[in-house]
C-alpha cells in the first residue's frame, strides 16, 4: 500500500506544477486552490509512504514520477519540443524509478 500512496502522490505533485503554470503570481484563486490542494495530498502521501519505504527511495520514485509526468503533460499540452532525445531520457528516468522499486 506505501507504493500506491507514492504512486498517487507523485500525480498529485504533476497536478500541482501544472497548477503552478496558471496561478498567475498566485492572484488566479481557482488555480491557486487546486495548487494547494495538489500540493497538499502530494505531500501528505509522500510522507505516509515514507514511513514504509526509505526516505531516499520515496522521494526519488515521488520526484521521477513529477518531473516524467510533468513533462509529458508541458510536450502534450503547452507545446513543449519534443524530441528523442527527451524521449530517451524520459525512459531512463522510468527505469531508474523501476530500479529503486525493485531493489527497495
Amino acid at each position: 500500500m506505501p507504493w500506491l500512496y507514492l504512486i498517487v502522490g507523485g500525480f498529485f505533485e504533476v497536478g500541482f506544477t501544472t497548477c503552478l503554470r496558471y496561478v498567475e503570481g498566485f492572484r488566479n484563486l481557482p488555480w491557486t486552490a487546486g495548487f494547494i490542494a495538489c500540493t497538499t495530498v502530494s505531500l501528505i502521501l509522500l510522507e505516509i509512504a515514507a514511513r514504509s519505504i526509505p526516505m531516499a527511495t520515496s522521494y526519488a520514485v515521488w520526484g521521477g514520477i513529477g518531473a516524467v509526468g510533468t513533462t509529458i503533460v508541458g510536450m502534450a499540452w503547452f507545446g513543449e519540443p519534443i524530441s528523442a532525445i527527451r524521449i530517451a531520457l524520459i525512459i531512463g528516468v522510468v527505469a531508474c524509478v523501476a530500479g529503486l522499486k525493485a531493489v527497495a
